[in-house]
Formats: C-alpha cells, sequence, structure tokens
C-alpha cells in the first residue's frame, strides 16, 4: 500500500476541510496560540479523524511535510514566506482555490503563476473562468459526507436558506433576491450574522443537515460564487433545490426534475409557493436531487481525487 502523505494546510473552509480530510493521508493545519480565524487548527464541533492534527505556529518551522496545500491567497504569498522554512517552501505545493473571480468574471489573471504549483479548481465553471495562465489546473468537484444521518421530513412549509455574512456580501449573494422573496414567501435564512437579516443566526456543522431536513426545499437566491457546500448538503439530505440558474448550478440541478432553476425570480417564486401546497411532488424531486448528490459528490471519488492529485505533486 502506498505510504500515507504528510500534507500541512491552514483551516480556511471548515466544512471543506473535514471532507478532505476523508482522503487517506495525515493532515496537519496550522494553529496559532489564539486559534484565530485562518490559524484555528482542528477545531470546531465537526468529528474529526485521528489523520488530522494541530500543527503548531511555534514549532511550525521544524515540522516535517511531503507537500503543502495553500488554500488562500495569503497562505501563499504571507504565510508561507512568515511561517515556513526555506526547506518547507521548496515542497511539492498545491492551491486550492475555493472561489471564481471577483473581479472581471472572465479576464482577471489568477495570482498563481507557477508551472510547479497545481491549481485545484472546486468546479468547472471556475476553471473556465479564470485565466490561470501557465500553472497547470485540474477541478475536483465537491464530496460530502454528512456528520449525521439526516433524511428529507419536508414537513414544514417553509423554505430554508444558508448564506453566511448575507448583509456584507451583498448583491453577488443575493441579499436583495433574499429580500424580495421572502416577503411572498416563508422563508428561514440560516448562517453567520444572520441575524442582521431577519435570520436564525447560526447553525453549527454537525447539525445542519438535520436541520435542513425539516423544510419544505432550499432557496439559493446567490448569482456568482462557486458551488455552495451547503446546497450539496441539502440534496444529500432529500431537499429540492431552488436556485438561481448561474455558475455551476445549472449543471447540477434539473430544472423540474430536482427542483427548479431559473433566471426569472417571479417564476422561482411561483415554483415555491407551489411546493408549499404540493409535499409529494417536493419529496419526489428532492429523492432525485439526494440521487444526484450521492452519484455525483459522494466522499469516495472526493477523497480518490484529492489522492491522486497529492500524489501527482509528490
Amino acid at each position: 500500500m502506498p505510504r500515507r502523505l504528510r500534507v500541512l494546510t491552514w483551516h480556511v473552509h471548515g466544512n471543506y476541510l473535514y471532507y478532505l480530510t476523508q482522503a487517506a493521508h495525515e493532515f496537519y493545519v496550522v494553529a496559532d496560540a489564539q486559534r484565530s480565524p485562518g490559524y484555528a487548527g482542528v477545531t470546531g464541533a465537526l468529528p474529526w479523524g485521528d489523520n488530522v492534527h494541530d500543527a503548531p505556529l511555534a514549532r511550525l518551522a521544524r515540522m516535517q511535510f511531503d507537500c503543502v496545500l495553500y488554500q488562500s491567497q495569503r497562505n501563499f504569498t504571507v504565510d508561507r514566506i512568515e511561517q515556513l522554512s526555506d526547506a518547507q517552501r521548496r515542497l511539492p505545493s498545491i492551491h486550492l482555490e475555493h472561489d471564481p473571480p471577483q473581479e472581471h468574471p472572465s479576464n482577471t489573471r489568477h495570482f498563481m503563476d507557477d508551472p510547479d504549483v497545481l491549481l485545484v479548481h472546486c468546479t468547472h465553471f471556475n476553471r473556465l473562468m479564470w485565466n490561470s495562465g501557465r500553472t497547470p489546473t485540474v477541478v475536483i468537484e465537491h464530496g460530502v459526507l454528512l456528520p449525521s444521518r439526516a433524511t428529507y421530513e419536508g414537513a414544514l412549509s417553509r423554505g430554508i436558506v444558508v448564506v453566511n455574512h448575507l448583509v456584507r456580501r451583498g448583491r453577488r449573494l443575493g441579499a436583495d433576491v433574499f429580500d424580495a422573496v421572502r416577503s411572498r414567501v416563508p422563508l428561514d435564512l440560516v448562517g453567520m450574522d444572520s441575524q442582521r437579516s431577519g435570520g436564525l443566526g447560526e447553525i453549527s456543522n454537525d447539525r445542519l443537515a438535520a436541520h435542513m431536513a425539516h423544510y419544505r426545499f432550499l432557496f439559493n437566491p446567490i448569482r456568482y460564487t462557486s458551488l455552495g457546500l451547503a446546497v450539496i448538503e441539502a440534496m444529500m439530505v432529500g431537499l429540492p433545490i431552488v436556485a438561481l440558474a448561474t455558475t455551476e448550478m445549472v449543471t447540477v440541478v434539473q430544472d423540474g426534475v430536482s427542483g427548479y432553476l431559473g433566471t426569472d425570480v417571479e417564476r422561482l417564486v411561483e415554483r415555491m409557493q407551489h411546493l408549499l401546497n404540493a409535499p409529494e411532488e417536493a419529496r419526489a424531486l428532492g429523492a432525485a436531487a439526494r440521487r444526484t448528490a450521492q452519484a455525483r459528490f459522494n466522499i469516495g471519488r472526493f477523497a480518490a481525487d484529492w489522492d491522486r492529485a497529492l500524489r501527482s505533486v509528490t
């Protein structure tokens, strides 16, 4: 059996990191003494495996790794210089890009410009939109492993919206769309700082799937971002998805089969109102969504893709 690799990384997106660590390698996560954002190490309510370890900042430069996985521009341009030794900076490297370009949607040059670094995109849409220059790229689509055995109930005649910091992130994340729709459709918003929008606050990672299971559908008001893990998690539970037909979403949700897609918000409102009065149709759409998620976003495929990527650079 091939040797397990020692992978250094940072805590940028908790759920993604949890799913990433299902790959059969040893992961070391940078942790400072204050467990500050971005340097929190192994933290939170997720059931981390024995293969996930803190990499204390105080002794990080003396630790041994096989490769480094950068997950933000700061990781590469600042943390790499300030935190790593010369030998660690020369290790095989991967940069994981979580988002599409947020400036010009098609002409933005990615900051990573290095033929010796593998650039991993989360969706084919993201890779299509970024100008990645001479940096080699690969797409590793999301994989999801729910921490609870939540299954769809749908008894609550309401929709759920899962977006972090909706007020701060504004139109790109669909703050105006959410405000317009919730005046006509009963919606509950959850996520970080959602109370500012009249939401229910943050639901911990280990409880979110079970919480979503009570709702009739998930509504995704986001105009432009990467494919949200909350959407895939909802599909795994068995919720039908109602969403704007933008970015990678158009390849994930099949209109009228696993939910409803469109750029006409009025039509989406009508579809949501219909689902509130048609629980059996919602259940059927959600079952199709679950089959799609199990086939496309299962954790086995995801872990295997990451194993190939890590071994390809080492």
